[in-house]
C-alpha cells in the first residue's frame, strides 16, 4: 500500500487578511522596517523547553511561520531556555521535530535562524549592569512574603521596598556578587524601578534576575543567577532584530514592560531603533481539549494516558500519531483566523479539516472491525475468485487493489439482523444483497451458539451476479456490504479513537476535567483487513470504507502485523 496520494491541485489561495496582515502592511508602506533597502518581516517562535507542544502551539507556529513566508521575510525559532529547573534537552528536539513535521524551517536564503535566549545570557546581564548604573533597577533583599505583601493588588497600589533607594554602586555590589553564587536562593533579588503604584501590576518593579543554583542544558553551571522571561523576551526579540513579535492575549498587560525595557536598553545604546513591537492575539481555545501543561502531565502520570504522544493527547506528537495531517492542521488555523478576541472553536472544525485534506488523497481498503461469519453454502469448496476495487475512487490511474472471495467471508455484526426493524436493507433471512465489489447473496438464516448469540450467518450466492460482468445488471438490491475473505484476511489490531473528554468545555469553570473523562475515549478491536495490507508501512494513512480516517501507528505498527488507529469517522458523529 502507497503513502497517501498526493492533491495533483497546486494552487495556493491567496492568505486571508487579518489585523496583523494589515499592521505588517501599514508598516511596509510606512518603510518602518527594512534591510537592505526592502521591507523587512521577522517575526519568530519562542517556546520554552519544558513540555510538548500542543493544537495551541500549532496555531502559533503557523501564524508566525506564516506571516514570514507570505512577505518573504524569515521567522527564528528560539528557545526561552531560562528556567534550567524545568528544561530538557528532550523538549528541544521533539519542538523541532514538530516544527518540522508541521512544513516549517527556521533557515533562510543559507542562514539558519535557530536561537537560544541563553545565547544572550552574558548579554542579557550586560544590560542590568546599566540599568542599575542608571538608576533603573536595585538588588531586592526582601523575603519572598514581603515582597508579595508589598507587591499590593488591584486595588490597592504597591508599597516602595525599603531597598529601593540602595545606591546603585552597593546594587551593582550584590548583583555582582549573586553571580559569583555568595548568596542562596531567594536571599536578593533584581528588580527594575517603574512605578509601584501603577495600575498594571507588572509594572510595580518586577524582578528581572534572580538566583538559581541550578545545572542548565546548554551553559552547565556556568551561572547562578538566571533572568525572568519577562525581561529576557523583549531584550532577545531586540537582540535578533525582530519586526513583530506576535504573542497571544495573556501577554497584552506584560506589553508596557515589554516597551519600557526595550526603549531603556535602546537609550543605552544597545538597540537602534525602530525597535520590535509586540501584538497580541486571541490564543486557540478547543473544545473537549485541555491544553494546561499541568493538567496534561496529570493525565500522563496517572497512567490515564500512554505517554505523551497517546493519540488521544492535544500535543502536537499525539496529534501527530493519530494520524492528522501538517495539511490539516494549516488548513485549520487558517480557517479559524486570527481575532483579537477569545472565542471557542468546535472541535468538529478541526476534524472537517482532516476530512476534508484526506478525502481526495486516502487510498481505500476494507476493514470489518466487528467480524462475523458469512458462509455461502453454494460456493465452490476450496475456491477462491479474484477480485478488484480501485485504489481509489476519484484516481484512476491509480490502478486496483486485489483480493478474493471465498466461500468464508467475515462482515460487520451489525450487518446481519435476524428480525429485521423497519428500513433495515441489510442481511435478514430471505433478503438480498450484494457483497460489495462481489455477487450477490441471499440469506437463508443463521448458527447460535448455546446462548442464542448469532455465530454465523447462512446465505447462497448467484454465479452470474459477479459486479463488472453483464449478469450483475439484472440484479436490484437495496443493501451493499462490505466484507473480507476468511481464507486470506489479515488479522490486525485498530484502536478506535474518540474525544478524551464528554463535556465541551472541561478546562473551564472550576471543574473537576478528571471528572470528565469519556470512558469510551479508546475501544481496542481484533479486525480484519483485506491482505494487500499487510506490507503497509507506519505513517500510511487511508480511508477505511464505511468506517473512516485510519493511520498505521508509527510506533506499533510493523510489516506483517499492522496496527491502525481511527483518526476520525467519516462524518462527524458528535453532531447535535
Amino acid at each position: 500500500m502507497s503513502k497517501d496520494i498526493k492533491n495533483n491541485d497546486n494552487a495556493t489561495p491567496a492568505p486571508v487578511s487579518n489585523f496583523l496582515r494589515a499592521i505588517i502592511d501599514n508598516d511596509q508602506a510606512a518603510g518602518k522596517y527594512t534591510r537592505d533597502g526592502l521591507p523587512n518581516v521577522i517575526t519568530r517562535f519562542p517556546p520554552e523547553p519544558n513540555g510538548y507542544l500542543h493544537i495551541g502551539h500549532a496555531k502559533s507556529i503557523c501564524l508566525n511561520f506564516g506571516l514570514a513566508r507570505d512577505y518573504a521575510g524569515r521567522c527564528h525559532l528560539r528557545f526561552d531556555d531560562t528556567n534550567p529547573e524545568k528544561e530538557d534537552q528532550e523538549y528541544v528536539d521533539t519542538i523541532m521535530d514538530s516544527v518540522k513535521w508541521l512544513g516549517f524551517d527556521w533557515n533562510n536564503k543559507g542562514e539558519e535562524h535557530l536561537h537560544y535566549a541563553s545565547d544572550y545570557f552574558d548579554r542579557l546581564y550586560e544590560i542590568a549592569e546599566y540599568l542599575i548604573g542608571a538608576g533603573l533597577a536595585y538588588v531586592d533583599s526582601q523575603s519572598a512574603a514581603d515582597m508579595a505583601a508589598n507587591r499590593g493588588d488591584f486595588s490597592k497600589p504597591g508599597v516602595n521596598s525599603p531597598f529601593r533607594e540602595r545606591a546603585p554602586a552597593e546594587s551593582l555590589d550584590l548583583l555582582r556578587r549573586m553571580k559569583a553564587g555568595e548568596f542562596k536562593d531567594g536571599e536578593h533579588i533584581l528588580r527594575a524601578k517603574i512605578d509601584m503604584a501603577s495600575p498594571n501590576m507588572n509594572l510595580r518593579d518586577p524582578a528581572i534576575y534572580r538566583i538559581r543554583h541550578a545545572h542548565h542544558h546548554r551553559t552547565g553551571d556556568k551561572w547562578c543567577i538566571y533572568p525572568m522571561y519577562d525581561y529576557t523576551h523583549p531584550l532577545s526579540d531586540a537582540i535578533e532584530n525582530i519586526t513583530h513579535s506576535i504573542c497571544t492575549l495573556e501577554f497584552q498587560d506584560h506589553r508596557p514592560f515589554y516597551d519600557w525595557i526595550i526603549e531603556r536598553a535602546a537609550e543605552g545604546g544597545f538597540f537602534k531603533k525602530p525597535v520590535p513591537q509586540q501584538y497580541e492575539f486571541a490564543r486557540l481555545n478547543l473544545t473537549y481539549v485541555v491544553t494546561s501543561k499541568r493538567k496534561l502531565r496529570q493525565l500522563v502520570e496517572q497512567n490515564i494516558v500512554t505517554g505523551w504522544d497517546d493519540p488521544r493527547m492535544p500535543t502536537i506528537v499525539g496529534i501527530r500519531r493519530r494520524g492528522y495531517t501538517p495539511e490539516s492542521l494549516q488548513l485549520f488555523c487558517e480557517r479559524i483566523g486570527v481575532t483579537r478576541s477569545d472565542g471557542w472553536i468546535d472541535y468538529s472544525t478541526l476534524e472537517g479539516c482532516l476530512r476534508e485534506d484526506l478525502d481526495p488523497k486516502a487510498p481505500r481498503a476494507t476493514a470489518v472491525l466487528r467480524p462475523l461469519k458469512l458462509i455461502i453454502d453454494n460456493f465452490p469448496e476450496g475456491e477462491n475468485i479474484a477480485c478488484t476495487a480501485p485504489i481509489h475512487p476519484h484516481h484512476p490511474e491509480l490502478g486496483n487493489r486485489e483480493f478474493t472471495i471465498g466461500k468464508e467471508l467475515w462482515i460487520e455484526q451489525e450487518d446481519f439482523m435476524e428480525e429485521p426493524v423497519k428500513g433495515y436493507f441489510r442481511l435478514f433471512p430471505g433478503n438480498k444483497v450484494r457483497l460489495r465489489y462481489g455477487y450477490v447473496v441471499e440469506c437463508t438464516g443463521c448458527d447460535k451458539d448455546e446462548n442464542g448469540n448469532v455465530i454465523a450467518v447462512h446465505c447462497n450466492y448467484f454465479a452470474d451476479s459477479k459486479s463488472g460482468t453483464e449478469g450483475s445488471a439484472n440484479y436490484k438490491v437495496k443493501g451493499n456490504l462490505h466484507w473480507v475473505n476468511a481464507a486470506d484476511a489479515l488479522e490486525a489490531e485498530v484502536r478506535l479513537y474518540d474525544r478524551l473528554f464528554t463535556d465541551a468545555n472541561p478546562d473551564a469553570g472550576g471543574k473537576d476535567f478528571m471528572a470528565l473523562l469519556n470512558p469510551n475515549a479508546l475501544e481496542v478491536v481484533r479486525a480484519y483487513v483485506e491482505p494487500g495490507l499487510a506490507t503497509i508501512t507506519p505513517d500510511t494513512r487511508l480511508q477505511f470504507e464505511r468506517h473512516g480516517y485510519f493511520v498505521a501507528d508509527r510506533v506499533d505498527s510493523v510489516l506483517g502485523k499492522p496496527v491502525f488507529n481511527r483518526v476520525t469517522t467519516l462524518k462527524d458523529s458528535w453532531a447535535k
